[in-house]
Formats: structure tokens, sequence, C-alpha cells
């Protein structure tokens, strides 16, 4: 691979060596310098981007006339003529321009440079450094207080994050403004959208409640992404990496740039490919992105398509812990705690200890396909009035099958099979879970911006109806049912409108102060049988009301102290209601947030110091409980918090090396809590419930210290080599805080190298290669545990799921 990655660099260096001229120079606006700004001459292709300090150069220049464009979103187009016959060096200063850009569909939704909330963006430029062709969370993964894992090992397929210790279920996602959770789980499953970082602009990252968003309530963070922007210039982009576990990922893109000043069409098609870590963890995934604009003087009309299809492997049983240590006699106790069959056990005694899966079957596969269409509206109706209209239609379809050893017929509904004299209670059979699924909805925002005021009227009303149903689609003996027979059908219906009102006002030339109310109302109704067959019936409706105030004090040019308090809502999930006991309703859970901090930027440093206090009433946590049909409980806790320092910073130490941390230091604690076991007796013919009560234990998942760091060098112009290192401190299974119940901390490093010469005829070209886990660290990102007493010892099992060690991705990416 070296001599591959050599060879390359080097033909790359010879193309490039006849050239003579350069020209470089900085882009600034009226308050300093615009990083991500584009340079780019009329004749010969030379193009650049303007660096962090607003910096670029194009190499290679032969003598002549040329014509220099200068473009940065949000600001007018400046041209500038040179005669080439030496190198030149060039101060350029753009000006805001006042029409509208697509920023405007996002803008209701996101903090502002000013507001007193805590939050980090990613551009464009940064996302491509980092995207080999792996999930979103992992192009993310080194951003502040941030943990990702994946079931397959090496961040393609099933895929998760969790900020602060909150988990997918309780981040607010939103694409263009546009809710993404799914309404019933609140969980995100980036795996639908692949590759959707290509097709990605900009990421804001609100860490706590944040400001109003759309969709479920934000109640650990949320993640705003904004979909590509108009181009200016038509280009082709063709991405490709190959790498460890038989990856490869293929990314072609193109537009038209802009048509007579007012049209702008974009396509992207991606194809992913990886057999993964774990055995048989593979992902075969197919995306697509298109759109269409039309970019008045004060409307654009944009229409946007995306979406995916998935067929991955199951990994998500994990690892068990027995089989991880190697331990003989404790694999053998874990396949009788599970009622493993000779062929399971063999399989566990056989594997790899650490990529260990327990499904054989050929098609043990989920398979999914979503599409996500979205139509904006945006008008500039004055110089102080922008309003802003969203319409979209999210359908998704798809199942995952599932091979079952010795299924009790009578657990699907069916009857006993009589073969003359015998009667026959179980088989091995074949089945499909299914959901299909509609989300459609608007959304809105009306933007006020004169002198010292800032409002937003902004909402959204979305309805989503899913249908979750069971089939058996094989069985081992000849069952008295028809094909593909339905032993299960739900339906859910949710409605969800909320309105928000937030305004920033100049109170002194220095302080502004922030006020942000929010109503939502949510309807849920869903019932049906359930996959156990429970018959079920919900109707709940829950109205909250969301307050959100703050200050922000500008101390110096780019010096900000800022304070806020914020209270968020949020419903409990699907599962909560199908599996709660009966008569006990799960009730809301509700989040009082305190944010304080100074952030700094400087043009060679920046500096974020954040202070956090997140309150839970009545979180929704796992006790171990279980209901009559043995399914987990998740049960209301009276007081639990979150509490801690984020410190974030870069260092321009030289022109060659930059250097990035963020560390976060927490406690996460529930003060109340209250652990249930069940004992079923030395013969397990008894059933008691065993509570154990605890004090000021830690929540679940939640690590004390995260932190990050990034150290780049730059030998020379186009030559760029990082050393990302990621500590992700110690995790407890369950909420007991139980030392034998726990990830260990980790400590990974990742080597990224990019090369990007100049090479005539191209607007760009790269070669870039992650070595991920450089050193090769053995760790385990993600779990979980159950247990019981009988048979006169109690029982613990605790599943893991290990990340891959050492492994590689090497892209190249050429834009014409």
């Amino acid at each position: 691979m070296l001599k591959i990655i050599l060879t390359a660099m080097c033909c790359a260096a010879y193309l490039s060596g006849w050239a003579q001229f350069s020209i470089s120079g900085t882009v600034n606006d009226a308050s300093g310098p615009l990083a991500g700004a584009t340079v780019q001459t009329d004749r010969g292709n030379y193009f650049a981007i303007t660096n962090d300090q607003g910096e670029f150069r194009l190499s290679n220049l032969s003598s002549g006339e040329y014509l220099l464009l200068f473009r940065f979103l949000g600001f007018k187009e400046k041209q500038e003529h040179l005669t080439i016959d030496e190198s030149k060096t060039l101060t350029i200063t753009l000006e805001e321009d006042t029409r509208l850009t697509d920023e405007v569909t996002v803008y209701a939704t996101r903090a502002a440079e000013k507001s007193p909330t805590t939050f980090t963006n990613i551009n464009k430029k940064e996302l491509a450094k980092q995207n080999f062709g792996q999930d979103l969370p992992f192009v993310l993964n080194y951003t502040p207080s941030l943990v990702t894992t994946s079931d397959a090992g090496a961040g393609i397929g099933y895929t998760g994050l969790r900020i602060r210790g909150s988990d997918a279920t309780r981040i607010n996602v939103t694409i263009n403004g546009i809710p993404y959770n799914d309404s019933e789980s609140q969980g995100v499953f980036w795996v639908n959208i692949p590759d959707i970082a290509t097709s990605t602009q900009s990421v804001q990252i609100q860490r706590g409640v944040g400001t109003s968003t759309n969709g479920p309530g934000a109640f650990g963070a949320s993640i705003n992404l904004q979909t590509n922007t108009k181009n200016e210039t038509p280009y082709v982009d063709v991405i490709n990496s190959v790498g460890s576990f038989k990856t490869h990922r293929h990314t072609v893109g193109l537009g038209t740039g802009m048509i007579n000043d007012r049209f702008s069409f974009d396509a992207r098609a991606s194809f992913i490919n990886s057999d993964g870590f774990i055995d048989r963890a593979s992902s075969s995934l197919k995306s697509y992105y298109a759109s269409g604009g039309y970019y008045g003087e004060n409307t654009i009309i944009k229409a946007i398509a995306f979406g995916g299809h998935e067929v991955t492997y199951q990994s998500w049983y994990g690892v068990p812990e027995s089989r991880l240590n190697n331990d003989v006699a404790g694999m053998m106790s874990t396949a009788a705690a599970e009622g493993w069959n000779a062929q399971q056990t063999d399989n566990l005694l056989n594997a790899n200890s650490r990529t260990f899966n327990i499904y054989d079957y050929k098609n043990q596969v989920d398979n999914y396909t979503q599409d996500n269409f979205q139509l904006h509206f945006s008008h500039k109706a004055s110089s102080s009035v922008t309003a802003n209209m969203s319409f979209h239609y999210t359908p998704g379809k798809g199942y995952y099958e599932e091979f079952k050893y010795d299924q009790t017929l009578a657990d699907y509904g069916l009857s006993d099979v009589v073969i003359g004299a015998e009667t026959i209670t179980e088989t091995d059979l074949v089945r499909k879970r299914w959901l299909d699924n509609d989300f459609y909805g608007i959304t809105y925002s009306i933007n006020y911006d004169k002198d010292r005021y800032n409002s937003v009227l902004g909402g959204a009303w979305n309805k989503y109806d899913g249908d979750h149903f069971g089939e058996i689609t094989w069985a081992e003996v000849a069952l008295s049912a028809p094909k593909d027979f339905r032993y299960y059908y739900s339906n859910g219906d949710k409605k969800d409108f909320n309105v928000f009102w937030k305004s920033n006002y100049e109170i002194t030339n220095k302080l502004v102060g922030y006020l942000d109310l929010q109503f939502r109302k949510v309807d849920y109704k869903s019932e049906g049988i359930d996959d156990d067959l429970t018959v079920f019936s919900v109707g709940e409706n829950y109205n909250f009301f969301n307050p959100k105030i703050g200050l922000t004090y500008q101390l110096s040019r780019g010096s900000q102290l800022y304070s806020s308090y914020a209270i968020g809502q949020r419903e409990p999930v699907r599962s909560d209601f199908i599996n709660a006991v009966s008569g006990v309703d799960p009730k809301p859970e509700v989040l009082s947030n305190v944010e304080a901090g100074w952030r700094i930027k400087r043009s060679n440093y920046s500096f974020n110091l954040n202070y956090y206090l997140m309150s839970y009433k009545d979180q929704l946590v796992l006790t171990g409980e279980l209901n009559d049909v043995g399914a987990s409980i998740r049960t209301n806790v009276d007081d639990s918090y979150r509490t801690g320092v984020e410190l974030e910073g870069a260092l321009r130490v030289s022109s060659k090396v930059t250097l990035g941390a963020n560390v976060t230091l927490s406690e996460n604690k529930i003060k109340n809590f209250t652990e249930v076991i069940y004992d079923y007796g030395v013969a397990y013919d008894e059933y008691n419930e065993i509570q154990n009560q605890l004090k000021d234990v830690d929540i679940s998942f939640s690590p004390s210290i995260i932190a990050g760091s990034s150290l780049s060098y730059n030998p020379f112009k186009n030559l760029e080599a990082s050393l990302l290192s990621k500590y992700v401190g110690e995790q407890y299974l369950d909420n007991t805080s139980n030392q034998n119940r726990k990830i260990e901390a980790y400590f990974i490093n990742d080597l990224r190298l990019s090369y990007s010469p100049f090479i005539k005829g191209l607007k760009d070209f790269s070669l870039s290669l992650l070595a991920s886990n450089i050193f090769d660290e053995t760790y385990e990102s993600n779990g979980y545990t159950w247990g019981f007493v009988g048979g006169g010892e109690t029982v613990r099992q605790n599943y893991y799921y290990p990340q891959a060690g050492r492994n590689y991705l090497l892209m190249l990416s050429l834009k014409f």
C-alpha cells in the first residue's frame, strides 16, 4: 500500500512540474479572514479554497492574462484581472451579498454566533477531510463530548453516537430543518442515508437543550445538517475508497453550476460495500442525492431528493464476555443461559474471540429502503423580513429476516402439528419483521432582522403513519397456515405540532438578550398485536411548553461570555408504552439545562470553555424490571443529572503546525435508583422480585472523561499529516455502578494523510489515507447486560461490541 501511495504522489508531482508562476494571498470580509472561499481562474482550471486564515495559493501558472473569480456564499463575487509574468500576492475583501442564500432553510433552527448556547460548527471542507465513506457518526467522531460505536466494528453499517452520554433517541436531528428522527422510537438510523456527508454543506451540533427546533425534543443534543448549497460553476466529482475488510466505496457527483444566473442542478450516486470487522457483518449500501433550484433576487425554490437502500448482515447481538476472555467454562454457562443448541454452542466455542457473531443463517439481514423528498420556498419580502416554507415526505419500507431454532408454535398463534401419532409443538422457522411507514409534513419560519432586534417565528406540523408486522416465510414442518403467514400486526399514528418564537435584542452595544419560547403538541395512537402476541392499545396526548432565556456579553472583538437556562420535555417512545406494566403509564421526561461559558476567537487560536448542568425529572431508565412476557421496562426515576465542563481549543503553532483539542469532564448520576433482579429458585419453580436500593449511581454509558485531539503538520503546501486521538473513560453497562459490568476506558489514535497537488485540467486532486487505530488498541465501545438468580446461583451475562484493530482506508478524489 505504501508503494502505491508513493508512486501516485510522485506521478502527481511530475505532472505539476512544468509551470512557472504562482498567485497567493488572503480573502477577507469586513471583520477578518474568510475560510472556505473559492478562488478560480477563467482559463486553465486553476482552483483553490482558502484555509482557516483566509489564505490561498494557485501554483504552476504559465504567463499570460487571467481573470480571477473570488466567491463565498453570502458575499458578492469579486473579479480581478491580472497579467502574470511573475508570482504575485493579493489581498481581497468581499462585500456581503443581500440576496437570499440556501442558508435561509436552516436559519430558524440553528444557533447564531451570539446565541447563549453551546454549539460546534463543521464546514464542508472539514467534513470532506474525514469522509472516507464511513457513516456520519464516524465523520463527526472528534467533536466535543461525542462517542461513536459500530455494530460491525469498522464504522460502516449500523453505527451510533452519544453526546454527553445521551443516546440517539435523545438527540434531535434535522436535515434542512426537516425532522429526521424516527417518530416512534425517536432513534436515528444513519445506515438509511449512507454517504450523506458527501452531500452535506455544513453541520451544527448543539449540546444540551439548545435552541428550538422541529421534531422530537433535544434532550441531550441536536444535530442540524444542511445539504449542498448551489455551485457557481459546473463540476464533476469522482471519489473512490478502498480498504480493510474488503471495503470499497464509489461516488460520482455532478452539477450544472448556475445557469443564466438563476438555475442550478446537482446529483450524486454512491455505492459502499464492506465485509465488516465482525464475522459476516457485511454491508451493501446504495444512496443518491439530487437537487434543483431556482435562485431569484428575492426568491428561492429548491427541490431535494435523497435516500438509500441498505442490506446489512445482522451483528447487533454482540460478543459475550466469556468469548472475549476465551473462558471455556464461561462460554458453556453463556450457552446454557441463552438456551443455545449444539450448533450455536459450537459456533461460540470455535469463533474468533473478538469477531464472534451468533448468526450464521445466510440471509440473516436487515433490508430497508428510505427516500426523503423536500420542497423549500424562501422569499425576501423586504430588507428585514424573510419567509420560508418547506414540504417534506419520507416513505420507508423494509424488514429484517431471522432464522429461529425450536420455536413454540403457540408463540406465533399457530396450532400444533399432528403427524400420525406425533404431536409437534416446536419447529425451526424463518421470519421477517416488517416496518412500512410514511412521514410527511410542513415546516415554516418568518425571520425579522432590523437594527438591534432579530426574531424568528417558526414551527412545523408533521404526521407519521407506520405499520409493524411479522411474517413466517418458511418452517421445517408443514404449518396449518397460509404462505407468508402474518402472525402480528400493529399500526402507529403520530401527529407532532410545534410553534416557536425566538428573539435576540441588543440591550447595549455589548450585551445581547435572548428569549426562546416553544409550544409542542404530540398526539400518539398505536394499537394491534405486538410481536409477542400481546394485544395493546395506546392513546396519549401531550402539551409541552419549553422556554429558554439567556444573555451574551461581548468582552472584546471575538471574545464573548454567555449563559442560558432552558427547559426541554420529551414524550416516551413506542416501546415504553407497549412494554409498560398494566395500569402504569410512563411519564414524559423533563430536562432543566444551564449552560454558561466563554468563547474567544483570534487569528491564530480559538478557545471555548463551557459549564453545563442537565437536571432531569422522570428520566426513563432501565432497572432490570420485566413485564409479564419478559420484555424490559424503562422506569421513570425522580432525580438525575449530568454536569460537567467542556474545553475546546485550536492553536496555529506555526505556518506548518496546527493543534486542536477538546476535553469533557463530567459527573452523571441518578440520586436514588432501584435495581430489580428476579429469583427463580433453586429448582426454577419460584418467581420472586428482588429490589436493591442504591444511591448516587452513575448513569449507564456516560463516561466521566471524553477527550479528543488533532495535531496537523503541513511540511509543504499540498501535503497534510494529522494525528487524531480519542480517549473515552470507563462506562457502565447498567445504572448500578458495578465494576463487573462496565466498558473499559480506551485510547485510540488515527493517522490521516492527504496529498493535494495541482494537476492541470483538474479543479481538485486529492489522495488520502486514513489509518485507524494505528497502535492496534483492543477495545469495545458499546454493550449490554442481563441476569437473574436461579439454580442456587446468580447468573450474569455481559455482551460487548468489539471495534476493529489497525485498519486502513485509501481515498482518491478528483474534481473536474
